[in-house]
C-alpha cells in the first residue's frame, strides 16, 4: 500500500511480456535467451508473435543425442531466414561448447536477415557466457498471489478468446466450472512457496496444464448432458496436474485439493472456496465481469485461503530468509578463498574441539559378546548394524579433522576436500565430506555435532545398561530397520508372517509409566509434529497454537498385530519423516532416505482427513535448530 501510495499502483503490478520491445533489440546474429521460472512456459507466446511476424518456426527440445539434429536446424535456418527455438539448453550442458561455436561463426554477411535463434534455459553453471553476454536476455516470472495468477489465466489464450468463452452450449455451468478450474491452478501454484507445508516437491505447474484442462473442460460439457465431475477429476488429478505429481504423499494431497472446485457445490452462485469466506464464485456471465471481480480480490492473501494454519506465513518467511542467508554465504565462501593467518588459528580450533568431543568407537566385539544374534531377538542384530554405521562415520570425521590440522600447519597438501571441510567448519554447515557417511539431517554444524554425540550416548547406554525400555526413534541410523525389527520379534514369536502385520498405534498419556517395556511392540518418543499438534486433554489432533511451528508429540506405543484385528478408530495418516525438507530418494534397501512410517493419529470424527492433509500436518524426527 505505501508503494502504491507513493509511486503508483503500476510499481505494485506486474507488467506485461513485452516480446516486441526484445525483438526490436536483437539481430540476426543475436541470440534471444528466455530464462526459465517454474510455472512459466513461454512458447505459446513466442508462436503466437511469429505468427504476428509471419514467420515460420522451428523448434527442438535439447538433450541426448539431439546435436546433430539442433545444428542442421541452425543451419537451416540462417539459410532460409526462419526462426529457431533452441529449447531446454540447460538438459544439454555436453552440448553447450558446441553451441558456443555455433553463435561465435555467426557471419551478418552469410546469415539471413529474417533469422533469428531463440534459447531457452533455466540458470545453469555451464551455460556459455559469451552467448549470455552477446545475447538479449528475458525471463517471464509466474505471477505471486492468487488474484495475479487468476487475472493472468483469463487474460491468456484460449480463455481470453470472445467465441472460446461464450460459445459453450451449458451455461452458467461452463463459466462457473471455468472459475473454478482457474482458481485452482492459482491454488496449486502458489503453494509452493510454503515449502514442504505446501508440496514436498515443488512441481512446476505451468501454463500448458491449465490449457489443456480448459478445453478438456469445455469437450466434456459439449459432450455429456450431465457434468462428469468424477471424470474431470481423474483427468486433471491423474494425468494434467498430477501427471507432473510423483510422490504419493503430494498425490493424496491434490486429490484432497480437488475435491471442493471441482464438484457440484461449487457451481452454485456464492460457494466459497477457501474457509477465510475471501474467495467465492462471483455471480458475473461475462468475460469483462469475471475480470473485474477478480480484481476486487485482496492482492495478498492468508495460508487460510490454501488450507494451510496462519503459521504457514512464518514457515515460508524463514524458508525466504534462509535461502538469502544460503545465497550470501555461497558468495562470501568464494570472495573469501584462502583466508588469513588468524583465520587458520580459528579453524584448527574449531576441529580440535570437535575432535576432542568425541568418544572411542564402539566396539564391535564386545558388543556382539552381550548382545548375540539372536532367532527370538531382532533388536540385537539392529544394535549391532548401527554400531557398525555410526563407527563409519566418527572415523571419517576423526580422520577428516586430521588432516585438516595438518594441512593447516603444512605437513600435508590441502586437498578439495580438505578446503572444502574448512570452509565449512568456519561457516558452521555440516560439511559434505561427512554427509556422504552420515544420517539424513538439516542441522547447522553445531547442533549437528550434539546431535551426534546425544545419539552416540543412546546407544552407549543401550551396551551399557541392556535394552531400553523407551526408544529414542530419532537416534536411529536406519529407523525402518529398527520398526522392521519390533515387527519381527512379535512374528516369530507367534509364527505369523512379518507381510501381515501392521502397527496397532496408541498415543501415551504423559503420565504413562514408559520405565517397563511392553509386552508387545515398542514405546519410543522423539517425535515432531509440524502443522498441527497433539491436544493431550482430548487425546485428538489439534489446531496449531499461534507462532509455535512444531510440537513434541507424546510418547508411542507401537504395537505389532494382524492388520486384519487392528481397530478402525477416526484417524489421520501422519507421514513420518527423518528431516523437515519432507523429501528423499529410493534407497537400495527399498525404503525411503527421508519418509519412515505412517502413524495413525486419532482426529475428531467431524474433522475429515482432508482437513489435516491440506494442513500439510507431518511428523519428523528432528528439527533443522
Amino acid at each position: 500500500q505505501f508503494v502504491a501510495g507513493e509511486l503508483g499502483q503500476r510499481y505494485i503490478e506486474p507488467p506485461p511480456f513485452d516480446l516486441e520491445g526484445t525483438f526490436q533489440d536483437s539481430s540476426s546474429t543475436t541470440p534471444l535467451i528466455f530464462i526459465l521460472s517454474p510455472g512459466v512456459d513461454p512458447m505459446l507466446s513466442l508462436l503466437k508473435f511469429a505468427e504476428s511476424k509471419g514467420r515460420k518456426v522451428d523448434s527442438i527440445s535439447l538433450g541426448q543425442g539431439q546435436g546433430p539434429h539442433a545444428e542442421q536446424l541452425v543451419a537451416s535456418g540462417q539459410k532460409e531466414g526462419y526462426w529457431i527455438v533452441l529449447q531446454n539448453c540447460h538438459l544439454y550442458v555436453s552440448w553447450m561448447i558446441t553451441l558456443e561455436r555455433l553463435v561465435e561463426e555467426m557471419d551478418p554477411k552469410k546469415v539471413h536477415k529474417n533469422f533469428r535463434l531463440w534459447l531457452t534455459s533455466y540458470p545453469s553453471p555451464h551455460f556459455p557466457v559469451l552467448i549470455l553476454q552477446n545475447g538479449v536476455k528475458m525471463t517471464n516470472e509466474p505471477p505471486k498471489g492468487l488474484r495475479a495468477n487468476m487475472i493472468q489465466s483469463y487474460l491468456a489464450d484460449p480463455i481470453s478468446d470472445p467465441e472460446f468463452f461464450d460459445r459453450c452450449k451449458k451455461q452458467p455451468q461452463w463459466r462457473r466450472m471455468l472459475f473454478g478450474l482457474c482458481f485452482l491452478h492459482a491454488w496449486l501454484q502458489e503453494r509452493r512457496k510454503y515449502g514442504p507445508l505446501g508440496w514436498n516437491i515443488p512441481y512446476e505447474f505451468n501454463e500448458s496444464d491449465l490449457r489443456i484442462s480448459v478445453r478438456q473442460l469445455r469437450l466434456f460439457l459439449t459432450m455429456f448432458d450431465d457434468v462428469p465431475f468424477e471424470a474431470l477429476r481423474y483427468c486433471f488429478g491423474e494425468a494434467n496436474y498430477g501427471g507432473r505429481v510423483t510422490d504419493d504423499k503430494d498425490r493424496r494431497c491434490l486429490s484432497a485439493l480437488l475435491a471442493e472446485p471441482i464438484s457440484a457445490a461449487a457451481i452454485e452462485p456464492g460457494f466459497t472456496f477457501s474457509s477465510d469466506g475471501v474467495y467465492c464464485q462471483p455471480g458475473a456471465a461475462t468475460h469483462e465481469g469475471y475480470l473485474e471481480s477478480i480484481r476486487a480480490l485482496p492482492l495478498t492473501q492468508l495460508p487460510t485461503a490454501f488450507g494451510l494454519h496462519e503459521n504457514a506465513d512464518i514457515t515460508k518467511d524463514l524458508k525466504e530468509t534462509r535461502e538469502l542467508f544460503d545465497a550470501v554465504l555461497s558468495t562470501q565462501a568464494r570472495a573469501g578463498a584462502g583466508g588469513g593467518g588468524g583465520g587458520e588459528d580459528v579453524l584448527d580450533k574449531i576441529a580440535e574441539g570437535i575432535a576432542s568431543k568425541l568418544p572411542p568407537a564402539f566396539d564391535l566385539d564386545v558388543a556382539g559378546a552381550n548382545y548375540p544374534v539372536q532367532y527370538l531377538e531382532s533388536m540385537n542384530t539392529v544394535l549391532h548394524q548401527e554400531l557398525i554405521r555410526f563407527n563409519r562415520l566418527t572415523s571419517v570425521i576423526r580422520s577428516s579433522l586430521a588432516s585438516l590440522r595438518k594441512a593447516i600447519r603444512g605437513l600435508v597438501v590441502m586437498s578439495s576436500d580438505l578446503e572444502a571441510l574448512g570452509t565449512a567448519l568456519v561457516q558452521g554447515v555440516r560439511p559434505a565430506l561427512w554427509m556422504k557417511r552420515s544420517f539424513p539431517s538439516l542441522k547447522p554444524l553445531g547442533s549437528y555435532v550434539s546431535d551426534l554425540l546425544a545419539r552416540l550416548a543412546f546407544f552407549q547406554g543401550w551396551l551399557d545398561n541392556g535394552v531400553p525400555t523407551h526408544f529414542w526413534i530419532s537416534g536411529f541410523f536406519f529407523t525402518q530397520a529398527f520398526l522392521t525389527g519390533s515387527s519381527q520379534n512379535y512374528a516369530r514369536a507367534n509364527a505369523i508372517p512379518i507381510d501381515h502385520l501392521g502397527f496397532d498405534m496408541h498415543v501415551l498419556p504423559a503420565n504413562h509409566d514408559c520405565s517397563v517395556a511392553p509386552q508387545e511392540g515398542v514405546y519410543v518418543h522423539g517425535i515432531f509434529l509440524e502443522g498441527a499438534r497433539f491436544d493431550e486433554s482430548s487425546a485428538v489432533l489439534g489446531e496449531s497454537e499461534p507462532k509455535v511451528l512444531f510440537t513434541k508429540l507424546p510418547s508411542l506405543w507401537l504395537r505389532p498385530q494382524r492388520e486384519a484385528d487392528i481397530a478402525d478408530r477416526a484417524h489421520y495418516l501422519c507421514p513420518l519423516y527423518k528431516t523437515s525438507d519432507r523429501r528423499g530418494t529410493l534407497s537400495t534397501t527399498g525404503h525411503s532416505t527421508n519418509f519412515v512410517m505412517f502413524l495413525k493419529l486419532p482426529r475428531l470424527e467431524e474433522q475429515p482427513q482432508e482437513h489435516w492433509v491440506k494442513r500439510g500436518v507431518a511428523a519428523l524426527c528432528e528439527l533443522d535448530d
